[in-house]
């Protein structure tokens, strides 16, 4: 009988089937490195994970009202009715000259598709109760985290803006519509066709004609109306109508009235050609004019596959772009491009990294077998988890390679403790006059190290449990990261108890087992009896020496500064301009030109493209005086693009007049989630009265300015835009016979349009509207001159019935929860965002305020201290489970309490790493002392259960022969352990300033500093404390 049939537990159960069925669960190993290879091959790449919460973006268009009409006639009603939507988290709207943007986000848990068919239900019956002219409510389409994958540019030489832009509206954006993966695409810049009936007022008082009538004739040339069918005896005949006028002359030809015999056309009272809508934005592209489409991905799609195949549609339409004299720029904006470089990094990380790791086990056991043995469990390990992320639809992105790469060296420590043990015990019992049979010394040698293992490995699980439970959007980010750690660990240990002892019962017992250890673990270990030795003699000192050290971090610590998120270097930057409100289109361009001159001057930038104003249907509602610049830069290393981006703002300073501010994408991504706005440091303001919140928000944007570090000082919502006021007076209408409804209809269609119809092209469409013509719309002395006619066919100035004067107003009204709000963003340089909120808070606190309003700091510095104090909480209740798993582990508070010496030293390492890269502390240095403490713990436990088995199992007394064998036998697992864990970060502490290592690098850092601490009190201290202080055995608990 064997120990196999004697054992019990669930352990020694599975151990046991591995090595009674050894062929089996080798076939499956072979079988699910062969699936995870499959999964990894298609897995979905990005850099972040989906990090976004739940948001519900709806835009309504409100032609011609100004920005505190749309606020009060479409915006507070549409908020009123989202408000009692169920799972609501915040609620923020922007009103602008003509548009209302409303964005909901909702609590991460819920469902996406329900919340927004609750909303929509909510919008269906608020759509009646709209003002006349207002659009229906419509939801922007699903889109991913960082929603824009690919921005593209038309420019020619030969083509006008018009053609450009009827090009992009019904050639490209359908074709990249049609690509899977493709949400919605925006189109700025060029000339909208239409066909305008532009007025000419002199015309109407000659020939006797209001503007009503003219919009009535051209509503009525260019209706469509359908005719029916007929039947005979054996067929039905659909009857189509074709009365529409489909070209400008025909439209021009059309008659207005008979006058004297002769017919009056609308060519006599206007002018009727093709020209441009009303613009609301523009581009340049290569400081050219031009069109831009800006593509974004639907959610949940692959952004890496997206654009392929998206570029794969333009090389299709390229031929007949270049024919027609279009040069198609597909390089404006590549987000693929840093996706490629950041996950290739990390992916060459942790290549590197284990192949480092093959270096350390094969040196340390020095056996080919037992080295192939160990290092099976790597990719593996590997592989299992690839499989599972991929079965969640979890993508492979800088967040979860991370995790593989920071758990490499967990995953060979789990087959090295088993193996080495293994090994170790063949050997023994090879010197054995009766020898054991090798499946009972296999099991025994199994069981001997596991069953503390097991306990470790769950230990680090609720170690990464305040990771997996952050919330926010920290929890969004990092808890892909703690699940790729976890499942890999997870994978380890299931290998490690059934892959491992099956190739170790197949692949050993035929092996030659020398009797000694191999020379490199030999060296080691005499070396070792002697510093152990050292450190048993200078005792005192050396506890002196690791409290000091200890204490000193401990208080250290407070006092770093801390980021959210570091600096990514993408190689890629948005510039932001914004020159002052009521700045025209052309000014804007004129400025943006200069601008492209000068950083097309930088040896590092590649490429300069510029959008101003806003697209239809877009979700930003910035005016014509804000520009979007895209700055792609050359390859560049880290140091280099941080050099770059000192050029760049070097750059902008020599152009005055106008505000900057500088972002990569991705930053300004997470940023815009946080708060809604593209800035590190959100200052919200709240108040009633527009006017008082402008005014100390300018204070308040002053007290920031001044502040040390303080860069990008902005007003969300900068008052000063130029406006015309029309003031209708109520005598003046009952003196002259007019309605003012009458002449509000009149000043739209006189200076907006009225859209009266559609002229069909083919499958194109374009709109029909009644207008002034541009030189008529020019001067407040346009507006005054305005002719209307009354009932009575006297004609009457504007001026006459109304007062117009200059005034100046805003061109955005911002709500955040429903109330009015000024926000001022600034974001900062030279500093840490932490340590700049808290000096910006009590300099505002000085800041007099009118009663009623208030301040309240968002963005990233307010999401990090909140993710900070989340993660101390769910750290002090995953503390609290870890102390009871380790008392079941070890059984005695006294050697627990050895476990959790360890941990602040181990901090120490870590603070040092930090204090020695600039001394800032990011999540993901947060993170990384989270790993360190499951990695310190792992190792401290399996030291002191080792002591417990030779006291226990092999019958030594406990004393000093006893301390120091335990501690040699575990320096050769704890040593590899630690080397392997360090060397598989290596690379990514060496990158940490290259792209897609900016998170992991300092996270690395980290975990190299403390693991280096925690191993010298681990295998220096740990003994002598454990000798003193630890009870093993029968020895009774004081």
């Amino acid at each position: 009988m064997t120990n196999l049939d004697v054992r019990t537990g669930w352990l020694a159960a599975i151990v046991g089937f591995s090595l009674r069925y050894r062929g089996v669960v080798i076939a499956l190993a072979v079988l699910l490195a062969g699936y995870g290879l499959y999964a990894f091959s298609g897995a979905k790449y990005d850099v972040f994970p989906e990090f976004a919460p739940p948001q519900v973006t709806i835009q309504i268009e409100a032609p011609g009202l100004a920005p505190e009409q749309v606020e009060a006639l479409v915006t507070q009603p549409t908020e009123n009715a989202i408000n009692g939507v169920a799972g609501i988290e915040s609620l923020r709207s922007q009103s602008i000259q003509g548009l209302s943007v409303i964005t909901v986000t909702f609590d991460p848990k819920s469902d996406i598709f329900r919340d927004r068919q609750n909303v929509n239900e909510r919008l269906t019956a608020l759509a009646t109760q709209l003002p006349r002219g207002v659009q229906a409510p419509a939801m922007s389409p699903l889109t991913s985290s960082t929603s824009i994958v690919m921005a593209v540019g038309l420019t020619s030489e030969q083509r006008s803006l018009m053609d450009l832009r009827t090009l992009a509206d019904w050639t490209l954006k359908p074709r990249l519509l049609a690509v899977p993966g493709v949400s919605k695409v925006a189109v700025f810049g060029g000339e909208s066709k239409e066909f305008q009936v532009q007025v000419k007022p002199d015309r109407l008082t000659k020939y006797d004609l209001a503007l009503s009538d003219v919009l009535d004739v051209a509503r009525r040339a260019t209706g469509v109306r359908g005719a029916g069918f007929i039947d005979n005896a054996n067929q039905r005949l659909v009857l189509r109508t074709q009365a529409q006028s489909l070209t400008a002359e025909e439209l021009a030809r059309t008659i207005v009235r008979q006058q004297g015999g002769a017919n009056l056309t609308l060519g006599d009272v206007a002018e009727v050609r093709e020209a441009p809508e009303p613009p609301i934005g523009a581009a340049l592209v290569a400081g050219a004019p031009g069109v831009q489409l800006v593509i974004s991905e639907q959610y949940g799609a692959n952004s890496m596959a997206v654009t392929e195949a998206m570029e794969h549609a333009l090389d299709e339409m390229r031929p007949d772009l270049e024919a027609q004299g279009v040069g198609l720029h597909g390089d404006v904006f590549r987000p693929a491009n840093f996706i490629a470089i950041a996950t290739q990094n990390v992916q060459h990380s942790l290549l590197l990294g284990a192949a480092l790791v093959v270096v350390v086990v094969a040196l340390f056991l020095f056996n080919w077998r037992t080295s192939a043995i160990a290092l099976t469990a790597i990719p593996l390990s590997l592989l299992a988890a690839v499989t599972v992320l991929e079965t969640r639809g979890i993508s492979l992105n800088t967040m979860t390679l991370g995790g593989l790469a920071i758990a490499i060296g967990l995953l060979v420590d789990d087959a090295i403790i088993v193996v080495e043990n293994i090994y170790r015990r063949l050997r023994e019992n090879r010197q054995l006059p009766d020898s054991v049979p090798v499946l009972d010394v296999v099991l025994d040698a199994v069981l001997e190290v596991r069953s503390a293992v097991v306990y470790a490995t769950f230990a680090i699980a609720l170690v990464f449990l305040p990771v997996l439970t952050l919330p926010g959007i920290a929890g969004r980010l990092f808890s892909p990261l703690g699940i790729a750690y976890l499942l890999a660990t997870l994978a380890s240990l299931v290998v490690a108890i059934t892959v491992t002892p099956a190739l170790c019962l197949t692949l050993l017992p035929q092996a030659e087992l020398p009797p000694h250890d191999p020379a490199v673990a030999a060296w080691l270990k005499e070396r070792y009896r002697m510093l152990v030795s050292v450190v048993e003699r200078h005792y005192r000192w050396v506890v002196g020496c690791v409290t000091a050290l200890t204490l000193a971090g401990l208080v250290a610590l407070p006092f770093f500064g801390g980021s959210f998120l570091p600096e990514l270097k993408e190689g890629h930057y948005i510039l932001h301009m914004s020159a002052v409100p009521g700045t025209s289109l052309a000014e804007s361009l004129r400025i943006g030109r200069q601008v492209t001159a000068e950083l097309l001057k930088l040896p590092s930038v590649r490429a300069v493209s510029q959008r101003v104003g806003r697209a239809e249907k877009a979700d930003d509602t910035w005016g014509t005086h804000y520009s979007e610049f895209n700055v792609d830069l050359k390859p560049l290393s880290g140091k280099e693009a941080e050099f770059a981006q000192a050029d760049i703002r070097n750059a902008l300073a020599r152009i005055p007049g106008v505000s900057f501010a500088v972002k990569t994408f991705l930053a300004e991504r997470v940023e815009e989630t946080l708060s809604g706005y593209t800035a590190a440091v959100v200052v919200n303001l709240y108040g009633n009265n527009l006017d008082t919140l402008d005014a100390e928000a300018q204070r308040v944007a002053q007290a920031l300015g001044q502040m040390p570090g303080a860069t990008e000082v902005q007003l969300q919502s900068p008052p000063g835009s130029p406006e015309l006021g029309i003031r209708i007076r109520p005598e003046a209408l009952a003196r002259w016979g007019f309605d003012a409804v009458d002449v509000l209809d009149a000043v739209e269609t006189a200076f907006q349009g009225s859209v009266v119809g559609q002229v069909y092209d083919g499958n194109r469409v374009f709109n029909v509207s009644v207008i002034l013509p541009p030189k008529a719309r020019r001067s407040i002395a346009d507006v005054k001159a305005l002719p209307l006619r009354n009932a009575a066919g006297a004609f009457v100035r504007l001026d006459q019935l109304a007062d117009v004067y200059a005034t100046s107003g805003r061109y955005v009204v911002l709500h955040t929860g429903a109330r009015r709000v000024q926000t001022i963003t600034c974001n900062v340089a030279g500093r840490d965002v932490a340590s700049f909120v808290a000096d910006a808070k009590q300099n505002l606190s000085k800041v007099h305020l009118s009663p009623g309003n208030y301040v309240e700091f968002g963005g990233a510095a307010a999401a990090q201290a909140a993710s900070l104090r989340d993660l101390l909480v769910h750290s002090v209740i995953a503390a609290i489970a870890i102390v009871l798993l380790l008392w079941i582990t070890l059984g005695r508070w006294r050697n627990l309490n050895l476990v959790l010496l360890n941990l602040p030293f181990a901090l120490v390492g870590g603070v040092l790493a930090v204090f020695g890269t600039g001394g800032g502390i990011s999540l993901g240095s947060l993170v990384g002392f989270v790993t360190l403490f499951g990695i310190t713990l792992r190792n401290s436990v399996m030291l002191l259960s080792h002591y417990d088995h030779l006291v226990n199992v092999e019958g030594m007394a406990w004393g000093p022969e006893a301390a120091l064998r335990g501690a040699v036998e575990r320096l050769t697992p704890i040593l590899m352990t630690a080397l392997a864990t360090a060397l598989g970060l290596l690379p990514l502490a060496i990158g940490s300033g290259d792209p897609g290592r900016e998170i992991e690098g300092p996270m690395a850092l980290v975990i190299l500093g403390g693991l280096f601490t925690s191993t010298a009190l681990n295998l220096l201290v740990m003994p002598s404390l454990a000798l003193r202080y630890g009870r093993f055995g029968a020895v009774a608990t004081p």
